[in-house]
């Protein structure tokens, strides 16, 4: 579907998840979870090298605006893309970038 095809509600929720993107640790994070991965905190925070909290912080803006998912086992929460199309903004981004 192209985007002159969305509706204005679908084009408000797209704004709103890449506003959540735009961060340099945000776009490492989903670059953690491409091809189906599901991490704990831990696991993000270690291969960022940051505090947990900071790393917690980011997770929860990523889940709370529709990014990421979460499911627990046990003691551990995995978090995951709600949606595996968004790794290809990732591989976009890298590519404008260069």
């Amino acid at each position: 579907m192209k985007v002159q095809g969305l509706q204005p509600e679908q084009l408000e929720k797209a704004a709103i998840m890449l506003k959540a993107i735009a961060h340099p640790t945000r776009i490492s994070i989903i670059s953690f979870l491409e091809d189906g991965k599901k991490l704990t905190v831990t696991e993000i925070h270690e291969k960022l090298n940051l505090k947990q909290s900071t790393t917690s912080h980011h997770l929860g803006i990523l889940k709370d605006k529709g990014v990421l998912a979460s499911k627990r086992d046990g003691k551990n929460t995995y978090y995951f893309l709600r949606h595996e199309q968004l790794s290809n903004i990732v591989e976009c981004i890298s590519k404008c970038a260069c």
